[in-house]
C-alpha cells in the first residue's frame, strides 16, 4: 500500500497531483489524515482522508509520501506515526517521497546523508548530510524529493516511473497532455 499523508497546512497540488497520477494508473493509495479526518490546506482547502493513522497496516507499506505546504510539513514531522512509517519504509528499501518543505523531515532523520536531494529554496539547511541537486525532481536510490507546488506533476509521474515502469509512466504523462 501506498502511503500518502496529510496534516492541517498541507499544499494542496503537492498532494493531490501525485495522489491522481497514482490513482490514474491503479496504484493502491490511502490518505492518512494525520491531524484529523478532515484535514485543511495552507490555503484553505479542506480534504476528507481515506483512512485515520490508526489504520495504517505497517507491515504492508511500499512507498510512503509527504507533501510539503507549511505548517503541513512540521505536523507531518511531529507525527509518531509519520515518523514510524518512514522508518519501516527506508529499513526495508521502500519508497520515500517528499516534496517542498518535506524533503527537510528525511534531512533532519538522516536519510539524506550522501544522496542527491532537492527541496523549497530556504530549506537547504534542513537537508543534512545532501547532495542538494539543482533539478526540480530528483530520484536517488530509494528516495524521490521535488522542488514544490510547480513540479508536483512531474513529482507524481516520477514516483509511477519508479513504481510501474518508463513506459507507463509516459503514457500517462501523454494522457494528460504533460510535457
Amino acid at each position: 500500500m501506498i502511503y500518502l499523508f496529510l496534516a492541517d497546512g498541507f499544499e494542496i497540488v503537492e498532494a493531490m497531483a501525485p495522489l491522481d497520477m497514482l490513482r490514474r494508473v491503479k496504484l493502491d493509495v490511502l490518505t492518512v489524515g494525520v491531524t484529523g479526518e478532515y484535514v485543511t490546506s495552507s490555503n484553505g482547502v479542506t480534504a476528507k482522508s481515506d483512512i485515520s493513522p490508526d489504520e495504517i497496516e505497517y507491515d504492508n507499506i511500499d512507498a510512503v509520501i509527504l507533501p510539503g505546504g507549511m505548517p503541513g510539513a512540521l505536523n507531518l514531522e511531529k507525527s509518531d506515526v509519520v515518523q514510524k512509517c518512514i522508518d519501516i519504509a527506508n529499513d526495508n528499501y521502500k519508497l520515500i517521497c517528499a516534496i517542498c518543505a518535506a524533503p527537510s523531515i528525511l534531512g533532519h532523520k538522516g536519510l539524506l546523508d550522501g544522496k542527491e536531494a532537492i527541496c523549497f529554496p530556504g530549506f537547504e539547511d534542513s537537508m543534512k548530510g545532501a547532495k542538494l541537486s539543482d533539478k526540480y525532481v530528483v530520484t536517488d536510490t530509494n528516495i524521490i524529493t521535488a522542488r514544490g507546488a510547480g513540479v508536483a506533476t512531474e513529482f507524481g509521474l516520477e514516483i509511477v516511473k519508479t513504481i510501474v515502469g518508463t513506459g507507463v509512466a509516459a503514457t500517462l504523462k501523454h494522457a494528460i497532455q504533460c510535457q
